[in-house]
């Protein structure tokens, strides 16, 4: 197989840790990065992901962040979308009413209200920190600068999140994209983006999506594997995930992404 771009998730897909990616696959990938573009996709922030880059030695290429929501590349920012202020500002009187805690992520911004489980597992594999903040102030800043949310995740319980997810679907599906990410994760994102949306717009004119090869494990990776020329989940993906890839690599944490680039990327 021949392509001009691999488009690969990292939680779950390209990490083989929950924090950083193997020599494999560091090898791999600069044994195609010549004649192959990599570009980073991912739900995580900026700072998260470019560390990511220097390790991978692509620094010269574009990362999509935040399932496409703000797309960089070096210190350019080529797209950015945020979530309807006035949504956001609904979503955190809903989520607070089932003592739902918000992560409201903007740019290299992160805010949270307290640390938990969740959040410190995010500082660890991410190697982000935090502004610990009441959301209602976190708002009231961001309306006087006027921006708002790439990305808002919900931090629940199980039973929470079971409560309020349809409850989210059914008053702001046409308004945001809703992922559940796992069962006490909620994440929400603009409407008008995708990791697909995001590819799109990096596309040189002499490229197509059957130039990209993709990989991915969730839900928010559907579409890009759909639509790229190829399509390739790990084994340790969702189920509904892998039932439309064309292929199925090894897991994550066997170096599924670099055996697949190792077997079948000239």
């Amino acid at each position: 197989m021949n392509f001009k771009v691999l488009c690969s998730d990292l939680d779950g897909t390209l990490l083989t840790t929950k924090s950083d990616v193997s020599d494999f696959t560091i090898s791999e990938i600069a044994r195609i990065k010549e004649r192959t573009k990599v570009i980073l996709v991912s739900a995580r922030m900026p700072q998260s992901m470019t560390y990511l880059q220097k390790r991978l030695t692509i620094e010269n290429q574009p990362i999509i962040c935040y399932n496409g929501a703000l797309v960089i590349d070096g210190t350019t920012e080529i797209f950015s979308d945020t979530i309807n202020f006035e949504t956001v500002e609904s979503v955190f009187l809903l989520a607070e009413a089932d003592n739902i805690k918000l992560g409201l992520y903007y740019n290299s911004e992160w805010y949270v209200e307290e640390t938990s489980e969740r959040v410190e597992k995010e500082i660890k594999y991410t190697c982000t920190e935090p502004i610990f903040r009441n959301t209602s102030e976190t708002l009231v800043d961001w309306k006087s600068r006027n921006i708002s949310a790439h990305k808002i995740m919900m931090m629940g319980t199980k039973a929470s999140s079971d409560k309020i997810f349809p409850i989210l679907v059914e008053r702001f599906s046409e308004q945001i994209n809703i992922y559940r990410s796992n069962d006490t994760l909620i994440e929400l994102a603009p409407k008008s983006v995708s990791k697909l949306s995001a590819i799109q717009l990096l596309l040189k004119k002499n490229e197509s999506l059957s130039d990209v090869i993709s990989f991915g494990d969730n839900y928010n990776d559907t579409e890009m594997l759909q639509h790229s020329g190829v399509g390739v989940a790990v084994a340790n993906g969702r189920e509904a995930v892998k039932a439309i890839a064309d292929y199925t690599a090894l897991k994550n944490t066997e170096d599924g992404v670099a055996h697949f680039i190792k077997e079948h990327l000239i």
